[in-house]
């Protein structure tokens, strides 16, 4: 009978976890996170609803796994290129240092939690302000990240700021909860046995960087073999392993894991896979647990805890709305404060928080359970707030700005055929060069430099753009050019590189290259064999054009669905390192990049309608 009983809970559970996005997404609930509405219906079937689940082995290994698996894909979401000091592409427009006012942010949310924390400590809520200090200042990565990438805020500077915090607080915040279970766990090891679980990171980590550049990893990695996939979970075990050795919690392996793999850059693919394995099996069953244990009615039966409720989602909103207003040098007082709340969520560092808070006998059960009902209050109410408050900059003046390095008849040429309405080209000319510029019928400045150093380049704001075209008559000082644009983190590079040597460098580091040699040769190959194909190159009415799908109204349509009425044709679409040919049934997804033909007008308004 009890084998039946497990069978049954976890069939529940199992049931449940599968049809709650279905009814949010047929009641038009979407702006609820699913996990947050997995939290809602395991409460409806736990001990605070119908009490349909039992615990058993079964449940609690599968909870255990998703709580893991949870961390370790908390680490993941963590974009270290984020912290890369990129140049301003729009000169014009004054903007913040992103992680320097990041850090500022954090640091005055984490002292003003702090002042907070004690306030519940002297009003006898609470008697540990360490522990409070983390649930007010912990920020979810969880919540914000799909939320900037709904209102395709990802690659706006606003959009980069609220990430960092976020991504500053999961780090920090998770940091220090290991160093709370060092301190406040009867019969722990030291806090510095910590330092040899991430000494036995970093390890990993050049281990992994090693490998992943081998040749036979990426054939092993598709197929049945799929060794990433097989990699990421020996990582997770090893880590988790290891940081139970050292007395660390074992969530602590599991983020870190996530970091390392963050750290490594995996392709999309494969993160794409560890969501599916993650979201889809073990992380809902892991929140409708979360529901179940909840025990609400316990809660009514302690008025000073719930009393505390609301105080303390005032607190977390205090906590962010007084250092965000920092932003408020830069913009308006709606964006300022539709990124504070946006901050205000909090959801799986205050479940790991509470849970490990009451095993250890800092809480009680009522207490962790009114922790975590704050979390599930602060990630509804939070994506809301800030999508009801956050007002889009209109982006009818914005314009990639092209930076060539190098001024000759190609690059003359290339800048003078741009679209001027979506391209802002400035080209850097050595003065010494004996060249003649056509100086009477350019619209774009010609900046005279001294060389081509690095300083002198920097001082002119030359890595300052969207795209860096690295194009002078030597390859040696193309290449140092491009690889200091990448590493100041500018989005596109390209290069002028006629060796293979260089070729190979080049592209390692994500830098595009252009030979002039290879390039004439291929043109002249298919103005023989393909003359019509050739002639589409240079004909402006019938020439390609590529164009990034960003729109999420249409992440996941058939082609053969697509409402766009027009001459346009696309005829081929790039998504990561693949090249797909395009029939009725290929479904678009973002960030796909399709290469279209058609007459200038359709061609400009696809643009409008999925950039």
């Amino acid at each position: 009978m009890a084998e039946q009983s497990s069978i049954t809970s976890l069939l529940i559970v199992v049931v449940v976890a599968f049809l709650t996005p279905i009814l949010l997404n047929r009641l038009r609930l979407q702006v609820i996170p699913v996990v947050v509405a997995e939290i809602i219906a395991g409460i409806m079937i736990g001990k605070t609803g119908f009490n349909l689940v039992k615990p058993d082995m079964w449940i609690e290994t599968l909870s255990t796994l998703g709580f893991l698996f949870l961390m370790f894909l908390s680490g993941l979401e963590i974009d270290f290129s984020a912290f890369a000091n990129k140049p301003k592409a729009n000169k014009k427009q004054k903007e913040p240092n992103q992680f320097v006012v990041a850090s500022i942010i954090f640091l005055a949310i984490f002292v003003l939690s702090y002042g907070l924390s004690y306030l519940f400590v002297l009003a006898g809520y609470i008697d540990n302000a360490f522990l409070m200090t983390l649930i007010i200042s912990t920020i979810s990565l969880g919540v914000v990240v799909p939320t900037l990438k709904d209102t395709n805020l990802m690659k706006t500077t606003i959009g980069q700021t609220i990430l960092l915090v976020a991504v500053i607080a999961d780090l920090a915040t998770m940091i220090l909860l290991a160093v709370f279970v060092s301190i406040y766990e009867p019969g722990h090891k030291s806090v510095w046995l910590l330092l040899g679980l991430f000494a036995a990171g970093v390890v990993f980590y050049f281990v992994g960087k090693y490998f992943k550049k081998r040749s036979f990893v990426e054939t092993m990695a598709k197929g049945t073999v799929q060794i990433g996939t097989r990699a990421v979970f020996t990582l997770i075990i090893v880590l988790v392993a290891l940081s139970e050795t050292f007395g660390a919690e074992n969530i602590l392996g599991a983020f870190l894991a996530g970091v390392l793999v963050s750290l490594l850059s995996p392709n999309k693919e494969l993160m794409h896979q560890l969501d599916s394995f993650g979201y889809g099996f073990f992380i809902p069953i892991f929140f409708v647990m979360v529901g179940v244990d909840l025990d609400l009615r316990a809660l009514v039966t302690e008025p000073k805890i719930l009393m505390m409720i609301p105080l303390l989602v005032a607190a977390l909103a205090i906590s962010k709305i007084i250092p965000v207003s920092l932003l408020k040098i830069w913009y308006d007082t709606k964006t300022t404060l539709a990124a504070a709340f946006l901050l205000v969520s909090t959801l799986s560092l205050v479940i790991a928080a509470a849970t490990i808070a009451e095993r250890i006998g800092v809480i009680d059960e009522n207490m962790k359970g009114a922790l975590i009902l704050v979390a599930v209050i602060s990630s509804i109410i939070s994506p809301i707030l800030f999508k009801k408050l956050f007002v889009k900059p209109k982006e009818e003046d914005k314009k990639i700005a092209i930076s060539f390095i190098g001024t000759n008849q190609f690059t003359l040429s290339a800048a003078k055929e741009l679209d001027e309405q979506r391209y802002e080209a400035t080209l850097y000319h050595i003065q010494q060069e004996k060249m003649e510029l056509p100086l009477s019928d350019h619209v774009f400045p010609i900046v005279d430099i001294e060389d081509y150093s690095l300083p002198t380049l920097e001082k002119h704001k030359a890595f300052a753009a969207d795209i860096v075209v690295a194009w002078t008559g030597n390859e040696k000082v193309n290449a140092a050019v491009a690889l200091a644009a990448k590493e100041r983190g500018v989005e596109r590079v390209l290069a002028l590189a006629e060796t293979p040597t260089q070729v190979e460098r080049l592209k390692e580091e994500g830098i595009e290259t252009m030979s002039v040699l290879l390039s004439s040769t291929s043109m002249l190959k298919a103005s023989i064999e393909s003359p019509r194909v050739a002639r589409m190159f240079i004909n402006k009415d019938a020439t390609l054009h590529e164009i990034t799908m960003n729109n999420n109204e249409y992440d996941g349509i058939p082609l053969r669905r697509f409402p766009f009425m027009g001459d346009c044709i696309i005829v081929r679409i790039f998504r990561e390192n693949e090249s797909i040919v395009p029939h009725g049934d290929t479904k678009l997804q973002k960030e796909d990049r399709l290469i279209v033909t058609g007459s200038g007008e359709y061609v400009n308004e696809l643009r409008e309608l999925l950039e």
